[in-house]
Parts: C-alpha cells; structure tokens; sequence
C-alpha cells in the first residue's frame, strides 16, 4: 500500500491537527509534518490543503513581514476548523480502530 494514497485521505486531518497547537506558514506546517512522521508529504499538496481549508473557512490567515525575504502568510486554526479537527478525528479513530481489529484477526 503506497502512503500517498493514505496520506490524500487525511492530510486535512493531519494539517488541521498541526496548527491546533500553534499557527503556521506553509514551509512550516510542511516541517511539522516531516517532524511528526510524514516523510511523504509534498509541498505543494500542503500549500493546497491550506488554501482550499481557507477557502472552505476552516482557517484564518494574517501576513507577517519578514526581513529576510518575502512576507510570510501565517495560517491559524479558528473553531469551525476546531469542531472539523474533532469530528475528523472522531471518524479517523473509529476508522482505524476497525482497521486495527481486522488486522489483528487476520495475524
């Protein structure tokens, strides 16, 4: 099983789940994630998840000024994204638990 194809099933999770903690910019959301694990996540899939969670409402943004090139666009977490983060991670637990089950009966 390739882990891209996982991944494109949870990245709004997983993105969501990392600004729960503190807001980011798109090269360091992506760093978050490589940290947390997720080798495989590709740039501009993580530039799109934060557009288009954006664009659904999800997060809010500001513009911090940088002197060490351009401006960065931070993204934050508001609470529609919160109430999206804790159903989505709802489901994703109730999911894997089930995949864990058969796993474990098919071992």
């Amino acid at each position: 099983m390739e882990i891209s194809q996982l991944l494109k099933g949870v990245l709004d999770l997983a993105v969501l789940a990392v600004l729960r903690e503190e807001d980011g910019y798109g090269y360091d959301v992506l760093r978050r994630l490589r940290a947390a694990g997720l080798d495989e996540v590709g740039d501009a899939s993580v530039y799109g998840t934060l557009r288009r969670l954006y664009k659904a409402g999800l997060l809010t943004s500001y513009v911090v000024p940088s002197e060490e090139g351009p401006h960065r666009k931070y993204y934050s977490l508001n609470e529609p994204g919160r109430a999206r983060l804790a159903e989505s991670g709802k489901t994703w637990q109730s999911f894997a638990s089930t995949m864990n089950a058969l796993l474990g009966e098919a071992a």
